[in-house]
């Protein structure tokens, strides 16, 4: 099937797909007019790199992962070396999330500690106010 083909049955954009190609992730033939020719299990295959995208792996994560995925969980085989770097994958994921939880709660402190000082700004201003001011 051409690619047009490719990105209607699996509603992904070609220029996803040639990404994907780039990345080694999907290796099409070509016909004798250059164009890119991909069997019918590369339907199976971009299901399983979307499924592995959406769990936040990389590129690079799934095209060492991609050998080891049957089925369009995908399911992964006991590929060795698979658990360590899904694993890997997971405790960066964590650190990301351990800082952002951080970055959260500092953005937190400024914003009520900018907020009290606009309150104890808007008092001092209100009581120098002229009496005729204030009414």
């Amino acid at each position: 099937m051409l690619i047009g083909e490719l990105s209607r049955r699996t509603g992904v954009h070609p220029h996803q797909l040639r990404y994907y190609e780039a990345q080694g992730l999907l290796e099409p033939g070509r016909g004798a007019n250059g164009y890119r020719e991909y069997a019918d299990d590369a339907v199976l295959t971009v299901a399983q790199i979307r499924k592995l995208l959406k769990a936040g792996l990389s590129t690079e994560e799934i095209g060492y992962m991609l050998p080891c995925a049957t089925g369009s969980g995908p399911d992964l085989e006991p590929c060795p070396e698979l658990l360590d770097t899904l694993r890997t994958r997971l405790h960066r994921m964590d650190e990301h999330i351990d800082t952002l939880v951080h970055s959260r709660q500092a953005l937190h402190d400024y914003i009520e500690a900018t907020e009290q000082r606009v309150s104890q700004h808007h008092r001092r201003c209100d009581s120098t106010a002229p009496a005729s001011a204030q009414a």
